[in-house]
Parts: C-alpha cells; structure tokens; sequence
C-alpha cells in the first residue's frame, strides 16, 4: 500500500523527539536467573506471517522430499490445525490479538489505517500523535519540545506479564512492537517500524533516461547526468530535519564512478575525500549496506545515521541504480529498534547490519514498477539469508543462557510474496502472465526446475530448513509451537466501498461534484472524501447530509452525532449528523443488508461475504474506536486501495490487473484484507493440541499458561495444549 506524502510525517515526529530524547538503557537484573520453581522451560514459537493451511497441505503433499521438517512437525500435532484470526485479518490487527491477548475492541488497533475524527483523513493506526510546542531560534532553526508518539495499542504484551514473573523471553521482530516493549531478554521490533525517509520505506530510482522518468512516473524517480564516467551532485533524501523550520528532508550526496571497460562502477557513500564507505558494483548485483550520515545541526553538533543497500541494474546505454529506503542504523538508531537499546548493535557485529524498516522485503518498488519480479526475488533472498543469519545468532544466544524460558522469532517472506507473486501462480487472476510465470526461478530458489508462477510454494519450502535449525540446536524435547497471524486468498477484483456508499447516496458530495472520472478521461482528478489537514483544498463531501464514509481495509464509519467533528478553520459545518441509538441500529442493518446483497455482474458472486457489527464481535474498553461496521469481503475480492485511503474511484468493481493500473502492478494480487473466516493462520506443536477451535487469543493464553501463569481478567482465550 502506499499511502499519501503527507502520511509520513507522524514518523519524523518520533524520530524528532528520539533524537533529543532517548538515552540508551541496559536491564541491570540478569535476564535469565531463574523464576519462580526454577529454571523456565523452553518453547519456542515460530510465527510466519501468511501461511496459510491449505496452501501448506499442498506443498507438503506435492514436495515432500522438501518438507522434511514440516512433515515431521504435522505428524506430531496429528494433523494441520486451523488458527482463528482477528477481525479484520490486517497483519497490525492480529499481532496485536496475539499480542495482549484481546480483540480489537480491548487494544485499540483495528486496522493498518484509522482516521482523523475532524477531516475524516487516514491517520496511523499504531502510533499515537502527542503535540507539544516549538521553540523558533533565531534564524531557520527550532526546537521541538514535549512532542510524542507513543503506541497506540493498549494491552500489557505477554512478554511483559512472562517478565514480571521471572520467566525470561527473547523476542525477535514482532509486529507491532515499535516502540519497543522491554522482555527479560531481548525484544526487537518489526512491522510497522519507520524508515528515516518514510513511515513505510520508499525506494529511489536514478535514471540518465529522461524518457525512463517519464514512463515509470513514480515520485522517488531522480534523473541524474554523467560527465567522463563520473556522476555527482545527485543526492539521496532523507529524514525531515526537526530542528529546522519545516522540517525540511535533509539530503545525502553520493558519488559515483562508471568504467565501462571493466563493466563496473564504484559508489562512495558521500564525499570520497572523507574516506567514506564504498562499494563496487557490476549490473545485476546488490551492495551491503552503506552507512549515510545526515548533518541536522551545523557544525557537526548533531548527525543522523541511516543505513541504506544500492543495486546496479545498468551501465548501458543508460545507468539505472535502485537505493533501498534508508533504514535505522542499528548501531546508532535515532529511535531504538531493541530493549536493551543497544542489542541492536550487538547484533550488528555478529550478522552484519540488517534491515530495520517494518517491511524489509520493498512490495513498493514491484507495485511501482522500478524492480521487476526477478530483482524483487533476488532482494527477498537477501532478507531470507539475513532472516536466517538472525535466526541462527537467536539460537546460539538461546542455548548459551541455558534454553531457559520463550524464544518468539518471526519470518516475514511468504507473506510478502504471497501478496506480490500470487498472480503468477494463479492461472484463473487477471493479472496472470503465462509466459512470465513459465519463466525459470532457480537462481534465486536453488530449487532445480523451478518456475516464477511457483513463487509462493517456494516461499514455503524455503522455511523448512528454519524448522530444522530449531530441531538441530534446540533437540525435540523442547516444546516447539507454529503459527501464523493469517493465512492467504486470491484478490481478482478490487470492489470500492466509498464509490458504493456514493452511487447509494450515503456518502454526499458537495453541489455540482461527482465522484472520480475513469482514469483514461482528460479530466480525471482524484476525488477525496476527506478535507486537506493544511487546508489547501476545500473538502469535497457534504458532510450535513453524508450518513456514512469507508476509511482502512475494511472499516466503514458512520458520520456520528457527538464523535464525528466539526472543523473549526472552515465555514461549514462538518460534524456528524447520525443519531445515536434506534437510528444507528436502523442504519448499521440495512447498510450490512444491502453489502451482503451486492452481486458482482461480471462473476454473478457477491464480493462482499459478511458485514460485522463492532458491538458484535469486539469487546472491551477501546470499543468506541472501533469501525461500525467491518466489511468482510470473500474470496477473491478486496476493498481497492484508492477507497482504502479515502479516494472515491468511479468504478465500484474493477480486475485487479496491470492494465487498470496503468501497466504497472499497482496493488496485491493476493490478499488476506477479507473476512476472517476466508483466511484462518496455521497452529502446530509437537505437543497435543486440544479438541476444538481455537483463535489468537488462545495462543497468548497458551503461553502464559506453560510458565504457571493465570490469565488476567482482561483476556478472554483458553489454553491449547495439553
């Protein structure tokens, strides 16, 4: 998904406040002195985002010399268990089930975007934005003071229950643990942590093409000149500076040598006569990560390092160079991405410097056409090899403190690719190319015989060898659990739930305004139903007669009398006109009535599964957060991104295809953004698992319970095991 510019802002204010704030910390306590009734057993949870059961059962079955370990596990849990996931299945959503132990309606995260009560605009969904003041210095300089973005999930995550209780636990890039919450041992955070450029990471592009920055039309796209084999003055943008008024993007100058004759160029990370990092590239191959540093304050009074991994794609006839977003420096990260601080830094030695960014595996620059599937293979392949590197110093740093305790550690790839590569596997998706999907794999896989289009069931076997490093170091004796927040589905056709809340008067634009023209028509324009937060276009909706707006994945909003807002700094009047009580119910029911019976003309399904009711499926003391209305799509289908962001598209149902996109990818070609019951995760132990059904919740109770701990009030699961 990429999100607007302006969405990236609530990252540079964490970075902002951790750069005048954080000071490094160490645990003072042994982390790994035994709990109560001595020393805690272990178990290990393996959580692999995406893997889904079916899709696991069938590589199992069609490559079994491959799934070796896999094979072994499901033997032992007697079968492949269904994991019930959260509502909706959002990645940030399930975690934070997993995490707490509650629904939504207890931890407050109830999609990847939540909105803005006042312009009905996305606003982040995990973090929280706490204002403060400036000080404005003389000339272009400011101070930041008491600004802040703390997480916006609530909840004690069971590491911190398992650390009150003496029960050691390493935790190994979560999801939803920015910032990072304190384990007894080491916790490091994951998904949905900041780049420096970006809140997700957004890649650059350099070009000496002129016409190549007009055809791929992707903002990050810099055109740059080369001069007798030398190409400089081009610069990198990165963190806003917060001490600047505007905060500013600092840029990064870099330069770079092209020698044709010997087929290669050399990038310096700055200024060659400073003895900056540098790096020899030849096309086709991908750097180790380069360290930039940004001068905030002059003088040398205060810098910000990130780290950033280059790949040459040519040399002729035109130079083309990819630059990965600008992670954290683990060594010296702006915000930490570790507890204690500096465990982050004490990985770097032992595995190199490793992405930080939430998202490693850079779905952003397939989506937008600047790496081509192949190249995005070779870049998920340096995350797999550094996953594994990370996995094995996990394991070692394990069995040194005695195999005491929980070891959480989290595999990202089939997840990502399954979203990205979905289409080449799937013969019936608009978006299948057969000639591409025949296409040889191997380099990247190692797999003898293996084709593009078998992308996602190479993503599988490729963890098996994980499973048996864990069986290796750790022996079978110890209790090994795995599990996944989700699993996957096809996404063929993209469905617009403001364009339908438009099209059925729901959703009212202003006089003499419609909704987005198609995007072929000269006078197409983005139609927003939220009003810009810097007031440099007037809103688009009438919100004195608008009942309801879609917001996220799957939210669907109603326009609330009391908690919908009206903005001050217009002249009319934006506050929400539903009344509580008999009239919400009235239209909650036949709002869900009505999506439930839409009927896609094209397929003769009906796109959309299930509505839920927030009343009816979430509990707990953040409820009022919640969406009204979770809209539950089936199999095959999904909210389109442009609606997800607040766009009102003119098309209500679309193939998700490069042609709709403009000949670019453009979204996810598989997806999990549905209804629950489409998507259900993966749950295998070597220990026996329960009768009955069981969801995420269950799973954190599961762990509490191994270490003799009662479930707080507050979580509704049951153990799992026996």
């Amino acid at each position: 998904m990429t999100l607007p510019r302006w969405t990236v802002y609530p990252a540079l204010v964490v970075i902002a406040v951790f750069v005048l704030m954080a000071i490094p910390r160490r645990t003072s306590r042994d982390p790994y002195s035994a709990g109560q009734g001595g020393a805690p057993k272990p178990v290990i949870v393996l959580g692999i985002d995406g893997m889904d059961p079916e899709i696991l059962a069938e590589v199992v079955e069609r490559y079994p010399e491959h799934m070796a370990n896999f094979r072994w596990l499901i033997a032992q849990a007697d079968g492949i268990r269904s994991l019930g996931t959260s509502t909706p299945p959002q990645s940030p959503v399930a975690w934070s089930n997993f995490i707490t132990g509650m629904n939504p309606g207890g931890h407050g995260i109830y999609d990847f975007i939540h909105r803005d009560l006042v312009h009905r605009a996305p606003a982040p969904s995990t973090t929280k934005i706490e204002k403060g003041f400036t000080l404005h210095l003389p000339g272009s300089y400011k101070l930041d003071i008491g600004a802040d973005s703390p997480s916006n999930r609530s909840g004690e995550a069971f590491w911190t229950t398992l650390r009150s209780h003496g029960v050691p636990a390493d935790i190994w890039r979560i999801p939803a643990n920015f910032p990072v919450e304190a384990s007894q041992g080491v916790s490091f955070s994951g998904m949905m942590t900041p780049a420096l450029d970006s809140a997700y990471g957004q890649c650059t592009f350099f070009t000496t093409d002129p016409m190549r920055k007009v055809d791929l039309d992707y903002s990050k796209t810099v055109q740059i000149q080369e001069f007798q084999g030398i190409i400089e003055n081009t610069t990198l943008s990165g963190p806003g500076n917060p001490f600047k008024e505007g905060n500013p993007s600092e840029q990064f100058a870099f330069k770079m040598y092209v020698d044709r004759d010997a087929d290669a160029a050399i990038l310096y990370a700055g200024d060659p006569a400073d003895g900056v990092e540098k790096v020899v590239l030849r096309p086709g191959e991908w750097s180790d990560f380069l360290r930039l540093d940004f001068q905030l304050l002059p003088l040398g009074m205060m810098s910000m390092s990130g780290i950033c991994r280059f790949y040459l794609r040519s040399l002729s006839p035109n130079v083309e160079l990819y630059a990965s977003a600008i992670n954290f420096d683990p060594e010296s990260p702006p915000a930490p991405v570790s507890e204690p601080s500096d465990a982050s830094a004490e990985l770097t030695k032992e595995i190199g410097r490793y992405y930080t960014q939430g998202m490693a595996e850079d779905v952003n620059a397939l989506k937008n056409g600047v790496l081509y599937e192949g190249e995005f293979m070779q870049q998920v392949t340096l995350v797999h090899h550094e996953t594994m590197d990370m996995l094995d110093y996990a394991l070692e740093r394990f069995v040194e403190k005695g195999k005491q305790g929980l070891l959480f550690f989290y595999f990202s790839e089939i997840d990502l690719c399954s979203h990205m590569m979905w289409r080449h596997g799937d013969e019936a998706h608009p978006g299948h190319d057969a000639d591409l999907a025949a296409k040889d794999a191997s380099a990247w896989t190692g797999r003898e015989g293996s084709t593009i289009g078998d992308t996602v069931e190479d993503m599988y076997m490729r963890l098996d060898p994980a499973l048996g490093r864990v069986r290796e170091k750790l022996g079978d004796d110890v209790t090994i659990v795995v599990m996944s927040d989700h699993g996957f589905a096809p996404f063929h056709r993209e469905f617009s739930l403001n364009t339908w809340l438009v099209d059925n008067g729901y959703l009212v634009l202003k006089e003499g305004l419609e909704k987005e023209r198609p995007k072929d028509d000269p006078q197409h324009r983005d139609v927003y139903l939220f009003s810009d937060l810097h007031h440099r276009f007037p809103g688009q909706v009438d919100w004195s007669k608008t009942r309801a707006y879609g917001m996220g994945f799957n939210g669907l909003y109603l326009n609330l009398k009391g908690r919908e807002q009206d903005d001050p700094e217009t002249p009319e009047d934006e506050a929400g006109i539903v009344s509580l009580g008999a009239e919400t119910e009235a239209l909650l029911a036949e709002l869900k009535a009505k999506l439930e019976a839409v009927i896609d003309p094209k397929t003769s399904k009906h796109p959309i599964l299930r509505c839920d009711l927030a009343g009816k499926v979430y509990s707990g003391a953040r409820l009022s957060e919640a969406p009204d209305l979770i809209v539950g799509y089936d199999s095959g289908y999904g909210n389109s991104d442009a609606s997800s962001t607040g766009r009102i598209p003119h098309e209500l149902l679309l193939d998700n295809s490069l042609e709709n996109h403009g000949g670019k990818l453009g979204t996810f070609n598989g997806n999990h953004l549905m209804h629950p019951d489409v998507v259900p995760g993966v749950l295998l132990s070597n220990r026996p698992v329960r009768e009955g059904s069981f969801d995420l919740e269950d799973l954190t109770v599961e762990i509490l319970h191994q270490y003799g701990i009662e479930k707080p009030e507050h979580m509704k699961g049951s153990p799992v095991l026996e």
